[in-house]
């Protein structure tokens, strides 16, 4: 009876883990890194239009532009701590995460929009050169917003996989413990509380 029970409590604490090296819906070391690639570029392409909005928007680009570098360099933080550690993608840092891209790309509409609309005041105001300039910079900040949206959408996708994955392996483990506790009851044995 003796060996029956440790063979039973046996098969009940393997049964998680057998469970887990059979899960294969987490995101993966390379789905991550590629994810972290494309924020990459997207940052690449987005400090140089900061330091547009700084020069040709004034004070009001001055403030601006320091929230979007402060937002940059979490962003850029990030990157390095899930280079050396992709898995820590799949807890509570991945969804930190993009919340700081939904935040870069919010900061690159409002960049366009206030490039715009200072372009039309200038254009009121006569100077045409430094309309267009505005106007370049409107639409430079609108195509890396959307670049950091796209971005934002892979990295979205790539969490609620993980989400999606973590509940199930959740609901898995709960069944098998379940199963586990209906076999001990049915051979006699109580568990220990």
């Amino acid at each position: 009876m003796r060996v029956v029970s440790f063979l039973i409590v046996l098969m009940c604490m393997a049964a998680p883990a057998m469970l887990a090296q059979t899960q294969k819906s987490f995101p993966t070391d390379d789905e991550i890194n590629l994810i972290l690639t494309q924020t990459e570029r997207a940052i690449q392409q987005y400090k140089p239009l900061i330091d547009q909005e700084q020069v040709q928007m004034g004070k009001d680009g001055a403030d601006s532009a320091a929230k979007d570098r402060q937002n940059l360099d979490a962003l850029e933080t990030a990157l390095k701590a899930f280079r050396s550690k992709p898995q820590a993608f799949n807890g509570p840092l991945g969804l930190i995460f993009f919340g700081m891209l939904d935040d870069a790309d919010r900061n690159a509409v409002l960049c366009g929009s206030g490039a715009s609309s200072q372009a039309t005041l200038q254009l009121m105001d006569g100077n045409v050169t430094k309309a267009d300039s505005l106007v370049h910079l409107a639409q430079s900040c609108a195509d890396v917003s959307a670049l950091i949206y796209t971005v934002s959408e892979n990295v979205e996708s790539l969490y609620q996989r993980y989400v999606e994955a973590e509940e199930q392996l959740a609901n898995r483990g709960a069944e098998a413990a379940e199963k586990c506790m209906a076999i001990l009851k049915k051979n006699g044995v109580q568990p220990k509380k």
